[in-house]
């Protein structure tokens, strides 16, 4: 916290130096923020989709049962049905993901904090050894893992407008 809290105020500082010493770079800096934060709800939107897709995708096979799991379809595994909870959480991140208020992105890190750890124990439970068969890991494995991490790291960076806050001791 204390770390967070020094690169903060040495962040402020070198913001507020650049701001004034080299104002054409600042501004510079300033619009490249703003462009990619317009364009982060759209790709968040993209990484959802690819969630949505690769849950319907193939996961892994075990070739000596001749098994395929998807996130949608474990039959012959006790595995349940692991992409339910993914697809649950996609569809609650592109909800808040097209609210325009500083609530719903809040909530919107949560949801995304607990697909990704969703993400991450479907990719060790199902991907692992057990009994001596391992499984061959597919591209709908890794893509799930993939569109988590963009979502998570799209709703660490919002983009929503602020209110000015007046000054109240006027």
């Amino acid at each position: 916290m204390l770390l967070f809290l020094c690169l903060l105020m040495s962040w402020n500082k070198l913001n507020s130096w650049l701001r004034s010493n080299y104002p054409y770079l600042a501004a510079s800096i300033v619009l490249k923020t703003n462009l990619i934060m317009r364009w982060m709800k759209w790709a968040s939107l993209t990484a959802a989709i690819l969630l949505i897709v690769s849950c319907f995708m193939t996961w892994i096979t075990i070739a000596s049962k001749d098994i395929v799991v998807s996130g949608v379809e474990a039959t012959g595994t006790n595995f349940g049905k692991p992409g339910y909870f993914n697809l649950l959480m996609t569809l609650f991140f592109i909800v808040f993901t097209l609210i325009p208020k500083i609530w719903a992105k809040r909530v919107n890190l949560l949801v995304t904090a607990m697909n990704f750890a969703w993400a991450i124990r479907n990719y060790f439970i199902i991907s692992a050894c057990q009994g001596g068969d391992c499984p061959e890991k597919r591209t709908g494995l890794f893509l799930m893992l993939a569109a988590s991490v963009l979502m998570l790291v799209s709703s660490l960076f919002p983009d929503i407008k602020l209110p000015k806050q007046q000054n109240e001791a006027r």
